[in-house]
This record gives C-alpha cells, structure tokens and sequence, in this order.
C-alpha cells in the first residue's frame, strides 16, 4: 500500500529523527515485499527498506528517497522432535515478541537476546547479538531476495559470512530478506549454557550454567533497562537506536597500551579481544547525560554508549555528537569508533 502523504520518518524510528520520505510503501506479504524491492530496483531511485525502525538515523531531509516499510507477519513451524524445534519467522515480525514466545514454550538459544528492539528480519543484517549469544548461532537459512539474480532462493546461513556484528549484508551483499528460520533446542526449560558472566553474576551461579528460560529473560531485561536499552515510554534514555557505536576487537598486543582496568572481553580467537567502547568514551572525558551547548542530543544518563534524543533533536544534532564522541576517544585512545546504526543520508 502506498501512502499518498507519507509521515516523517522520525515517527517511525526509535531515535525519533528523520524527515519526510518522498514516497512510503507498506508491505504485508513477502510477496508484496519483492514486488516492491524490484520495483525499487527497475526505478533506479534513492530507496530504503524499513521495518522496526531501532537501528537506523534517518537525515533531517529524506525528500527523495523511497521507503519500503516491511510489516510482513507470520511463524511457521517446519519441523519438530524431542529435541528442538525449527521455525521459519517472516521478516516483519518483532524479534522480543519471538524471543518472548521461545521462553514461554520452554525453547532456548536465543533467551539472551531479550529486550532488543526490532524486527527479526533485520537482525542478520548485523548479526544481532547480547549477553553472549547471537542470531548467528541459531539461524539455518533465510528466504532471500538477491539483486545480483533477482531471483527468490533460501540461502543457507553461511552465505551470509556472519561475524560479530557484521555480515555479508552489512558488507555490500544487496537483496532483502523474506523470512529467517532458526532451530531452537529444548532443554526442559532450561537455557543454553551461559556465555555471559553479567548474567551468571548477577544470579550467584557458575559461569557456562543453564538457567530457568525464564529468569534469563527476566534478567536480561533488568540490565538492559538499567542502561535505558529497553524502549519504554516512560523512560527517556530509551529514546535511541541502542548502542550507537559497536565494540572494537584489537589484538593482545594493543589491550598493553591501556591502563589494567581497561574493561575488555575474550574472542574466539585468542589474540584478539573486544574492548568496552562505553569505558573508551567515559574516559575519554565524555560523560554520561554529556551534550554539546545548546543540543538536544546527549549522551544517555545510564550507559554511555547510547545517544538519545532528550526531545526534539534533530538528526544533525545526533551526528554532531557521534562525530565528537569518534573524535575525542580517537584523539584519547588510538581507536576509531564504528556506528552501529545505518546512518541514512548523511
């Protein structure tokens, strides 16, 4: 459907910026979504596929560029035995409302993952991660729309080249995805072993322990929303797109030029390691709840690692202050922050 009179991307977007759009396509069907994304594609013009709207800045003027709202809904379990479970999930959906209903029938492998705002569809895009898992550990394939062919198949998850936060999507593979499916175990009730030590510290029990589905969510929901990464009316720090600047992975050899209590964590690989790029701001003399004179961009007051809008900023304001964050921990520390967000338009 498209609207004649399209509404500001800001009222679409969990930041709250961005202009008018030149044109708004809403899709509720896969099949309505490729037509349109071809469509898009045929007509050569400035377009942009939307869905939660949680991980993408929009510019303050969008006059020409198309937008493609994805609301595709839909699960569809494949198959299922004693010990999991795979279930194919239409890009449209929310991806906490199907983390939500995963903990609730007793499936684990993704109960960590709770509280990120979005749609499922996005989230292979970045590899969507937290607390020690990722989509990538659960995906099997997706339903894909691939420019290069133009031609619907199922890929498996391996084309997709994931790593952390980042994959073949992100790294200029163009085409849209149609439906994501992921197996999910049953461990009577219980969740995958914990990869995070936040969780298995808050709750007093060993590292790599399989808890209560439930409880992980419930956990993984209290600290996100101690650093406002839970989107809530009622909480003004939530009023961002998340982190707005991905963790940096240096080698060993790097993590000897920062003082010992530098907050970092191991990788797969042993001589690399991810730094806290909350820890590089804070001390790089940026604050929480810091902003520029006379913006309404800042920094949240729970975690220095989000940007919010505290109320009518604009999406210049919020690319002012990501690019003096980049620049004062680049000065600081060596170390050039990433946006983890799609900045569009700028």
């Amino acid at each position: 459907m498209t609207l004649s009179s399209p509404i500001p991307l800001a009222e679409l977007t969990t930041m709250k910026v961005g202009g008018r759009p030149k044109s708004l396509v809403r899709c509720e069907s896969a099949s309505e979504l490729y037509e349109a994304v071809i469509d898009a594609w045929d007509q050569d013009e400035p377009f942009q596929i939307l869905a939660g709207g949680s991980n993408t800045v929009f510019a303050d003027d969008m006059s020409e560029l198309n937008v493609i709202l994805v609301a595709t809904q839909g699960r569809e379990i494949v198959s299922e035995d004693e010990s999991e479970i795979l279930i194919r999930v239409q890009a449209g959906e929310s991806w906490d409302e199907l983390v939500s209903w995963a903990v609730e029938n007793g499936y684990a492998g993704i109960e960590a993952m709770s509280g990120i705002p979005g749609s499922v569809g996005a989230t292979p895009v970045q590899n969507v991660g937290g607390y020690g898992q990722e989509v990538s550990q659960v995906i099997t394939q997706i339903e894909f729309l691939d420019r290069a062919s133009n031609l619907v198949e199922i890929k498996p998850a391996a084309f997709f080249e994931f790593s952390y936060r980042d994959s073949a999507l992100k790294g200029g593979l163009e085409g849209v995805v149609g439906w994501v499916e992921f197996r999910l175990r049953k461990l009577g009730g219980l969740s995958v072993p914990m990869a995070s030590g936040q969780i298995t510290e808050h709750v007093g029990a060993p590292y790599g322990s399989q808890l209560p589905l439930q409880q992980v969510r419930d956990v993984v929901l209290e600290l996100r929303s101690s650093k406002g990464m839970v989107v809530k009316p009622e909480d003004p720090n939530s009023v961002s797109c998340g982190s707005f600047f991905t963790n940096p992975v240096v080698s060993r050899q790097k993590l000897t030029e920062f003082p010992e209590d530098m907050n970092f964590w191991s990788m797969p690989d042993d001589d690399y390691v991810k730094l806290s790029a909350g820890w590089l701001i804070e001390n790089a003399g940026i604050p929480k709840g810091f902003s520029l004179p006379g913006s309404k961009a800042a920094i949240s007051q729970k975690h220095a690692l989000a940007i919010i809008n505290t109320g009518g900023a604009s999406a210049t304001e919020i690319v002012e202050l990501a690019r003096f964050i980049q620049e004062r921990v680049a000065a600081r520390w060596g170390i050039n922050l990433i946006p983890e967000p799609n900045l569009i338009g700028f």
